[in-house]
């Protein structure tokens, strides 16, 4: 396909992925900063009254309720985003997690207002998660529709990196903060320093994103369903019509990334700060350890699913999470900060194996007027049963049988869901965007209409 002359208009394709990864950066700081919090502080300052493990497992439950928002932020993003374009939605989602963090950060706490406090908590999670919803979406596809589909699985992986480059940054913050303070100020005060910052970051983020231009395969669809002067079918309509066996595959995809990911970034840190012991800061600085060299991996391994495949690398990381969970709280158990980094970068190592090539896989399984609901939709009901009960069914477990083996199998049996459902998925790489989702021999998607462009065209 030429070069769009939109891509040459926002300055080129580096610059599209430096405002998806700038932006994802900043949703994924916000929304990993409250988990660290609901580990760390959250339990003291919001839940006082009870026992320690159980206001962590409280604590948890306010940050797995922000999960049950994601779905509804998929709906309606996705929908949105389909009718009007990826770019509005983007600097929507990322204005709404902003000012939802901000305001945690100006929270009373359950001393002041009583039982007020917590239930504002929990309504500004579900804020973030309606945003962040909306976002992932949004973000890989902006990546996915305006690059090179030789090495879109590298490029589109550039957004995932706002994940732990995310994390990277809260447990950074976190850490920094946790270093220069005592415990007594840092529940105080310090612990609201890196909710009141999101501002700052937003405002950043808001600048890069607003200059880049719409996705030009977008575009170029939607003039081509404006001049048949159709009537539009309902994105959601569609997607559960003709693509439902995709969502599928989407959501069994994802168990494995998400609840290891979840289990081993967020859990763990009350994981070893209350069970083995550990310092705070100990325990951040491994999660950050094992975050940044994450950064690294996930370009790298969404290239290699250009070379070989986006199957067999997320194959391969499936099966390495539900067994390196076995090793991982062993190690962490040692009470040694070598292991612990060990154990965390070993893990999130087989995660990034999932994780980098999602982008580019979820993308190439729907057409372009249906994309942003479906890999919305795929990627974020799963989180309801994945990434939002982890930390508290990991909570859970350690509380029933005070052992980590049963947290090791219910890892394990994600894995297993996931590899079931990657090995029944067909291998997308190579997908034109512009006639996929089974587009039809003469060039119209799989819901009848033009979807877009013909390969070689310009737009």
């Amino acid at each position: 396909m030429a070069a769009s002359p939109d891509v040459a208009r926002s300055g080129s394709l580096p610059r599209v992925v430096a405002a998806s990864l700038i932006g994802t950066t900043v949703e994924w700081y916000d929304y990993f900063l409250y988990g660290s919090a609901a580990a760390l502080v959250f339990g003291h300052v919001f839940f006082p009254k009870a026992d320690p493990l159980t206001g962590t497992l409280l604590s948890f439950l306010t940050y797995a309720i922000g999960f049950a928002a994601r779905p509804l932020g998929a709906l309606v993003f996705g929908h949105f985003g389909d009718r009007i374009g990826r770019k509005k939605l983007l600097v929507l989602s990322l204005l709404l997690m902003g000012g939802a963090t901000t305001l945690i950060g100006l929270l009373p706490t359950y001393d002041q207002v009583g039982v007020a406090a917590p239930i504002m908590l929990t309504a500004l999670r579900l804020v973030q998660g309606f945003a962040l919803g909306g976002e992932w979406g949004g973000a890989v596809l902006l990546v996915s529709e305006h690059g090179d589909p030789k090495r879109r699985g590298f490029w589109a992986s550039w957004p995932q990196g706002g994940a732990p480059a995310g994390n990277l940054l809260a447990a950074g913050v976190l850490s920094l903060m946790t270093t220069l303070q005592s415990d007594a100020a840092f529940l105080d005060w310090g612990w609201r320093v890196p909710f009141l910052l999101s501002a700052v970051l937003v405002m950043v983020g808001l600048w890069i994103r607003l200059a880049v231009d719409e996705s030009p395969l977008f575009k170029a669809a939607l003039a081509a369903a404006e001049q048949r002067a159709e009537r539009e079918k309902s994105p959601l309509v569609t997607v559960l019509r003709d693509h439902w066996r995709d969502v599928l595959v989407a959501m069994g995809a994802r168990m494995a990334e998400n609840i290891s990911y979840y289990v081993m970034t967020t859990f763990v840190l009350a994981y070893a700060v209350g069970h083995a012991h550990l310092p705070k800061q100990t325990a951040l600085n491994a999660v950050l350890i094992g975050s940044a060299i994450q950064f690294a991996l996930i370009p790298a391994f969404g290239a290699l699913s250009d070379r070989i495949g986006r199957k067999p690398v997320y194959l391969v990381g499936a099966v390495g999470v539900g067994v390196w969970a076995f090793v991982f709280f062993g190690m962490v158990d040692t009470k040694d900060f070598t292991s612990m980094v060990v154990a965390i970068t070993v893990g999130l190592f087989f995660h990034s194996m999932m994780y980098a090539p999602q982008a580019a896989f979820f993308s190439e399984l729907f057409a372009t007027r249906t994309r942003y609901s479906g890999a919305s939709i795929g990627a974020q009901f799963s989180s309801v049963a994945a990434g939002a009960p982890a930390p508290l069914i990991a909570t859970a477990l350690l509380k029933d049988y005070d052992s980590s083996t049963p947290i090791a199998v219910y890892v394990a049996l994600a894995a297993v869901i996931t590899v079931f459902a990657v090995l029944c998925a067909r291998e997308t790489r190579g997908t034109d965007l512009a006639e996929s989702g089974r587009a039809e021999p003469d060039g119209t998607g799989a819901d009848g209409r033009v979807d877009s462009v013909k390969p070689g065209a310009t737009v």
